[in-house]
């Protein structure tokens, strides 16, 4: 039991919590505005490269950081211009970005380290106590620079999006986009911006996860914007309460990890692994947190 609950588990929940959190954020950001977003895996995946390709390039873990960021808006700005300009399917828009992020990782690892399962490794951001104790690890996560940045946006977006004029025509460009255009809104111009602070947000949360691993393998983010975006559905697209679903996916997460060490029998580990999933399927069939999505979701101002 002294496993299962310790500071060793706390930090491990809240270092896995972060991609998802920080997916799950973007996530609220496009959805309020009225664009369906479940390209945050692309996301996800194309800044977790990029940032590596751009570590090792440059020899800064900083210019890594900025190029995940950028390329990050990049891709979440396109789904936003498809969907809005070009009028294709948010959906299908989402699920092309997916598969041309996990392709285009793949054809760039080969092409740029002639490999095509993991790039070279790099040393990351050293902040904090070396060792293996609980305290360590806990000082270690909440002194990495892109987990102090992560924190930061997800915790200003509720005011942003709750309190500033801005977030006001976000939120009316996601609630009642034909009667925000009358009232003199660009309707586009404002879930182009709204997908944009998206890609930042989400892509903080792929730099962390190359960063933690010290360097990209191929379909790292394995599901974590899928869940993501379960988060967001779950939290009544709230940003403070996606996030603590992803903070408890993350605990989940790290459960299992302690398990597999407990447990002796394969066949056991290998049900473990499946809990973190099977939860979030149980709670999205249970309905908890369910709420109604903002009503001009999917819809666009000349309908």
């Amino acid at each position: 039991m002294s496993q299962l609950v310790s500071i060793t588990t706390l930090a491990e929940s809240l270092r896995i919590a972060v991609p998802y959190a920080c997916a799950a954020a973007g996530g609220v950001w496009a959805e309020r505005s009225g664009v369906i977003q479940i390209g945050l895996e692309g996301v996800l995946l194309t800044s977790a490269f990029c940032s590596i390709a751009a570590a090792i390039e440059s020899g800064s873990m900083l210019v890594g950081v900025f190029a995940g960021v950028a390329v990050g808006i990049a891709v979440s700005a396109l789904h936003a211009w498809l969907v809005e300009r070009t009028r294709i399917d948010a959906v299908v828009s989402g699920i092309a970005l997916n598969l041309l992020a996990y392709s285009g990782t793949r054809l760039a690892l080969r092409a740029l380290f002639d490999s095509a399962s993991n790039s070279p490794g790099i040393p990351g951001f050293r902040i904090g106590p070396t060792g293996t104790a609980g305290w360590q690890l806990l000082a270690r996560v909440l002194l990495d620079p892109v987990t102090v940045l992560a924190v930061a946006a997800i915790a200003v977006s509720p005011w942003i999006l709750g309190r500033t004029r801005l977030g006001l025509r976000i939120r009316a460009c996601g609630e009642n986009p034909v009667a925000a255009q009358a009232a003199g809104i660009d309707v586009r111009r404002m879930r182009v911006l709204a997908l944009a602070i998206s890609g930042a947000i989400c892509a903080l949360g792929g730099i962390h996860l190359a960063y933690d691993q010290h360097r990209f393998e191929s379909g790292m983010s394995g599901g974590r914007g899928f869940i993501a975006l379960a988060a967001v559905v779950l939290s009544g697209w709230r940003h403070t309460r996606a996030a603590v679903a992803c903070i408890a996916f993350g605990f989940l997460e790290a459960l299992q990890i302690v398990l597999q060490d407990v447990s002796r029998a394969s066949q056991a580990a290998t049900l473990i692994q499946l809990l973190p999933y099977v939860a979030t399927l149980a709670v999205l069939a249970l309905g908890i947190g369910r709420a109604a999505a903002p009503r001009g979701l999917g819809k666009h101002a000349d309908a």
